[in-house]
């Protein structure tokens, strides 16, 4: 899913050739893709596009008339610009927004669509699209501390919690994490004063790091192949490869749809946290340290 430096780059791309244009049609490939369209979508035709917005990991276009198309990509909605009328073919295709100098088309990868678009008019209609999750690049230690600490939860799932934290997932909470030389299942009641400041400013340094090297990489043009899965990532998507800072096999802990990487040698103290469904199966066979398992593969 693309989450906040990936959202970022895409607003500042769309800055730069929607803003000041009018918005010509909408064309949706799939009626499943428009989940509320209060006023109608036939409303933005023709309206001038004021602002691009980021909602968390949804993206807002502003239009006159106080008009608003939010768009939540999910995790495999990708948005392309393309020539003037572009053409929406093939079953990836859900949308095309029409303008003077180009066409922005949204297209979902696999079986299960779950990207969304809303039409909504107002500043208060579209408030109830925003999570609600503080700016970390906005806020001061004393505020980030006061969010972190609301609930008990997890590091990862107080990281990815978009109420508390906006516009970070699966992806960069790993790298926030490896950063800071935390465990992603470490509480959060249980953090040291010290271990919050890390935290702090590892979130801070690797979204805004990754923003950065993401807007070098795209320069002028559009952000295409949108990944969460980069070569200079440290330990997302990394699965027994290296970790960069100290060359232990990156562990992982696998839930439902989604994978946590982490390097137990600079995050858990040599300890391997259970795999849900391996640790299961082999039950008093499964490793408990890094050591252990480096024993048994040799």
């Amino acid at each position: 899913m693309p989450e906040l430096p990936d959202v970022e780059v895409y607003i500042e791309a769309l800055e730069r050739r929607i803003r000041g244009q009018p918005l010509q049609a909408v064309r949706l490939a799939s009626p499943f893709l428009l989940r509320t369209a209060l006023p109608p979508i036939a409303a933005v035709q023709g309206k001038r596009v004021r602002e691009v917005r980021r909602l968390g990991k949804r993206i807002a276009l502003g239009l006159e008339d106080e008009l608003w198309l939010v768009l939540h990509l999910m995790i495999a909605g990708r948005l392309h610009w393309k020539e003037p009328g572009a053409k929406l073919a093939g079953r990836h295709a859900l949308a095309a927004f029409d303008f003077p100098h180009g066409t922005l088309t949204l297209t979902e990868a696999g079986a299960r669509k779950r990207a969304a678009l809303h039409v909504v008019q107002g500043e208060e209609a579209l408030r109830e699209h925003d999570p609600g999750g503080l700016e970390v690049l906005e806020i001061d230690p004393e505020r980030f501390r006061a969010a972190l600490m609301a609930e008990n939860h997890t590091l990862k799932r107080a990281l990815t919690d978009p109420r508390l934290f906006s516009g970070i997932g699966n992806a960069y909470s790993d790298e926030i994490l490896h950063r800071a030389r935390l465990s992603p299942l470490a509480m959060t009641e249980k953090l040291a004063p010290a271990e919050v400041a890390r935290l702090y400013e590892a979130t801070r340094t690797t979204l805004a790091d990754w923003t950065l090297r993401l807007r070098a990489h795209y320069g002028d043009g559009f952000p295409e192949k949108v990944t969460a899965f980069r070569p200079d990532m440290a330990v997302h998507g990394k699965y027994r490869q290296p970790c960069p800072v100290c060359g232990t096999a990156v562990q992982r802990i696998r839930y439902a749809d989604n994978e946590t990487n982490y390097c137990p040698r600079c995050q858990t103290g040599g300890r391997l946290l259970a795999d849900r469904g391996l640790s299961r199966l082999l039950k008093r066979d499964w490793p408990r340290t890094i050591d252990e398992l480096e024993r048994l593969r040799r």
